[in-house]
């Protein structure tokens, strides 16, 4: 679906792709290869083998229109590494993300920390004298929100993987 401001100009949206390719060497260099070739930017990318150690899951973001994203898919389907391509943005799914945070956690620090990640239904996943690293999973606007309840505390180092996303239901992309 196109969206259109005064009816000339098509607005640039978020789309979530999931593509089953390959689990070769380059195969991950041929997907970006053809982003960067194209000049079109990806916002996230996580990738990882499936059940099937032949074939990797590759989760990627990006922004554009619909007719460009259209576009960016089929030359993604032309190569040889993928085997099925899924833009999850047209149908219903879920999409989760994972961030690892470590904090100075010290005195009433520590008793806050695990207030706010009781409220995000977050957890400690390792914990020193001086330190707490926390993990929460959720959607993009929950790890946005987390980080914003947590800015007052000093982050030492922030990991978020990035999106990953699958088809509500018994869709599948197998």
């Amino acid at each position: 679906m196109v969206y259109e401001e005064n009816n000339t100009e098509a607005v640039e949206m978020r789309h979530i792709i999931s593509i089953l390719l390959e689990n070769e060497a380059g195969a991950l260099s041929r997907v970006a290869g053809l982003f960067s070739a194209r000049a079109y930017n990806i916002e996230s990318l996580t990738v990882a083998p499936t059940d099937d150690p032949t074939l990797s899951r590759m989760t990627l973001v990006t922004t554009g229109t619909d007719d460009i994203v259209a576009q960016v898919c089929k030359q993604l389907n032309k190569l040889i590494d993928v085997v099925k391509l899924v833009n999850l943005t047209d149908n219903a799914h879920v999409e989760r993300e994972l961030i690892l945070i470590k904090l100075v956690a010290e005195d009433e620090r520590r008793d806050e920390v695990k207030r706010i990640m009781d409220i995000f239904h977050g957890h400690v996943i390792d914990m020193t004298d001086t330190t707490y690293t926390v993990e929460v999973t959720g959607d993009s606007e929950k790890i946005d929100a987390v980080l914003k309840a947590l800015e007052h505390i000093t982050m030492l180092e922030v990991v978020r993987s990035g999106q990953l996303g699958m088809a509500r239901g018994g869709k599948g992309i197998v």
